[in-house]
């Protein structure tokens, strides 16, 4: 069951993902930039689309919150995705708050806007203590984002085999 209703915050409506998202997020994945920082994966752009938006409806039906798909209310513009993930990082539980955007929403403000959206509902409803974001340690413009939403450097690990730094925000 997806976790939000009728969410929204000043510029932005989220929504379910859904399997007609697959070809809007095969355009992303097929971007080297957007996807810079992502693990390397032996699958295709297509099977790892329809990976992506499958675990998403995994997620939701499992409780374990999930993407959601940013869509910019001025002309309902898919832009990106925002959502709470329950993620394990050196064998601790934690939710984090993740976000991608198409390149040409960058620099917006977009990212921070949902993501601030994102770990607000996650204290308001309790689901954490903190919440945490997950960036690779040479993605200075994802970095600058969980500063702007009041996060603060916790710690540097591997994740996922790769060197990140763990953001973090308190209730």
């Amino acid at each position: 069951m997806f976790y939000l209703k009728d969410a929204e915050s000043e510029r932005l409506k989220y929504r379910p993902l859904n399997e007609a998202d697959i070809s809007l997020w095969m355009k992303f994945l097929d971007d080297p930039i957007s996807t810079k920082y992502f693990p390397k994966l032996p699958l295709s752009v297509e099977e790892r689309a329809q990976s992506w938006i499958k675990s998403q409806l995994l997620r939701y039906n499992e409780g374990s919150y999930g993407m959601t798909a940013i869509i910019r209310k001025k002309d309902n513009t898919f832009v990106g995705q925002c959502g709470l993930l329950k993620q394990e990082v050196d064998g601790i539980p934690e939710v984090e708050v993740g976000y991608h955007l198409f390149r040409q929403f960058c620099g917006m403000g977009y990212a921070t806007e949902a993501s601030r959206h994102f770990k607000e509902y996650a204290f308001k409803q309790n689901l954490a203590d903190s919440i945490i974001s997950i960036i690779h340690e040479h993605n200075l413009p994802s970095q600058a984002v969980a500063k702007r939403n009041g996060m603060s450097v916790d710690k540097r690990t591997v994740w996922k085999d790769m060197n990140v730094i763990i953001f973090r925000a308190f209730a």
